[in-house]
């Protein structure tokens, strides 16, 4: 079966009996100075416009996601919507603010739970437009509001519902479309423009935050319509995903665009090798007949990649980064600084420049070792976030320790920077690569509605937990990355570099995630009979 080749120029020939031979021939078509088909494909204008056009929709979630943070510093929001103290100041109690902010993680989680059908009945492109249109919806819901913060609260959920499901469908789309050699780095852009979307809200709310009147946040607010409309727009030029398409009996059209995106011709070989690995896969689903929603935890292998998709996206919420990007401007008021907004520029800017590194990280090195470095390194900066924090800081009076707060804003950047180049970008391709197309919508559906869960969880409950135990919060996040390490190295297989369908093999054949970067698709992995290998495909 093709799909068992390590490169999608290996193809099998129709006829059993020249196998030999055409193993032979393969070798030296490898060795001979001949660029092989798979590698004859460019890296051309239409895949990464198709990169960037999608990646609107984490530009959108980093926007509404990082000004939020800005606008509890506001005087105008603070007095419509805040609550008067004792010495007639207006300020955000736990609960309201927790509230506030976590409203929007919650919209995210039903938006990615109903996202997986609606991208599989309306098609991935089209699910992305409807879905940005709808965050509109939630911006005039928040903008009307006078002096009710419920009505703001809401009109965040109605947004989030827009947000998760993009968060769903995007990485689906572009994981579909973009060919192999770059997938990694066009599906990483989505976590790149998320970090655009956070810098920019900082820009916006702290050009707007000595505005007396409310355009102070509701001018921040309004420009999240350009985002929508772009984005709503500008899907719709581009092609279906070829992979939808082909499941929908549009073979023509899913082989004219892998050609587009590849720079190739329809009839060129390694577009051939493409469609013959989606064929082989999608006659096999439907040998299995009409997929249930159950399977996803009872099909081939699929408890295992569901459970591991849903903790790799809980993971990257649990890094503790967006910490920072919330209570950004709280926690840093409380070390002395007089602009905490300037601070929260700095760690925005931070956060765009690692994360373009980031893209470097995901096409030069594994999966597997950026995951564990990023995890460990983060560890470290949390481990010393926390003791300086609550054994060094002055909190009554940070001003008598500004090593102290000097430390807290360095290790803050030095763990985004962590964030930024490995776990940010990198769990978005991971989880996007994870699942056959059979199960794919919904698995991933799952994957980001517990990304959305923890993001409510953290978005909430901080501001309770750091009443309680202040710095040692930093304790709780050292200790996620430290099990993260380990999830990672016995767990995740190295995909860089293969297609969809050929990983999908390596779940199926049990490859050892720590020998991964190893397997080679053309041979039977060690340890697996060939009885064995015969009687899973029979079964699939």
């Amino acid at each position: 079966m093709p799909f068992l080749k390590q490169h999608t120029d290996q193809v099998e020939t129709p006829n059993a009996a020249a196998s030999n031979e055409a193993g032979s021939a393969t070798k030296q078509e490898q060795a001979s100075p001949e660029v092989s088909p798979a590698k004859q494909q460019r890296v051309t204008f239409l895949s990464v416009f198709l990169g960037v056009v999608a990646s609107i929709g984490g530009f959108m979630f980093g926007y509404v996601s990082g000004q939020i943070s800005g606008f509890f510093g506001m005087a105008d929001f603070a007095q419509r919507f805040g609550e008067k103290n004792s010495s007639g100041e207006y300020e955000f109690g736990a609960a309201r603010q927790g509230t506030i902010v976590g409203l929007l993680p919650v919209g995210c989680l039903l938006g990615a739970l109903i996202a997986g059908q609606l991208a599989d009945v309306l098609g991935r492109r089209l699910a992305i437009s409807l879905s940005a249109l709808w965050s509109c919806v939630g911006i005039v819901i928040e903008i009307s509001s006078e002096t009710v913060w419920v009505q703001f609260a809401v009109g965040r959920l109605v947004t989030g519902c827009s947000i998760g499901a993009l968060s769903v469908v995007v990485p689906m789309y572009q994981s579909e479309s973009s060919p192999a050699i770059i997938r990694g780095i066009l599906v990483s852009t989505y976590q790149l423009f998320i970090t655009l979307g956070i810098w920019t809200s900082y820009m916006v709310d702290w050009g707007t935050a000595d505005m007396t009147s409310s355009a102070s946040w509701r001018i921040p607010n309004g420009l999240g319509f350009l985002w929508s409309l772009i984005l709503c727009l500008g899907i719709l030029v581009l092609p279906e995903s070829p992979r939808h398409a082909y499941r929908k009996g549009r073979e023509d059209e899913a082989r004219s665009t892998i050609a587009r995106l590849a720079g190739v011709d329809p009839l060129h070989r390694s577009v051939h090798d493409q469609i013959t690995e989606i064929r082989v896969k999608l006659d096999e689903e439907k040998n299995s007949g009409k997929a249930s929603w159950f399977e996803i935890f009872t099909g081939p292998r699929m408890l295992y990649r569901t459970l591991l998709g849903v903790v790799l996206q809980a993971g990257q919420q649990l890094t503790g980064a967006n910490f920072f990007f919330y209570y950004g401007t709280t926690v840093f008021k409380a070390t002395g600084l007089s602009d905490s907004y300037v601070t929260q520029i700095i760690l925005g800017t931070v956060n765009v420049a690692t994360t373009i590194a980031g893209l470097w990280v995901v096409q030069n090195v594994g999966r597997r070792k950026a995951l564990i470095a990023g995890a460990a390194w983060m560890m470290a900066c949390f481990f010393i976030y926390a003791f300086v924090g609550h054994y060094a800081l002055d909190s009554t009076n940070p001003m008598n320790t500004p090593q102290a707060g000097s430390a807290l804003i360095v290790f803050s950047c030095l763990a985004i920077a962590a964030f930024a180049t490995t776990w940010g970008p990198l769990v978005w391709a991971v989880v996007a690569e994870l699942y056959p197309s059979r199960y794919r919508a919904p698995c991933m559906a799952l994957a980001t509605a517990s990304n959305w869960f923890w993001n409510f969880m953290i978005s909430f409950f901080t501001r309770f937990i750091t009443d309680a135990i202040d710095y040692f919060y930093g304790f709780v996040f050292a200790g996620c990355c430290a099990a993260l390490i380990v999830i990672v190295y016995f767990f995740v297989i190295e995909t860089k570099d293969r297609s969809l369908e050929e990983i999908d093999t390596m779940y199926l054949l049990h490859v050892n995630p720590i020998k991964s970067s190893q397997w080679d698709g053309s041979k039977v992995p060690e340890g697996v009979a060939a009885d064995s290998l015969h009687e899973e495909h029979a079964e699939a």
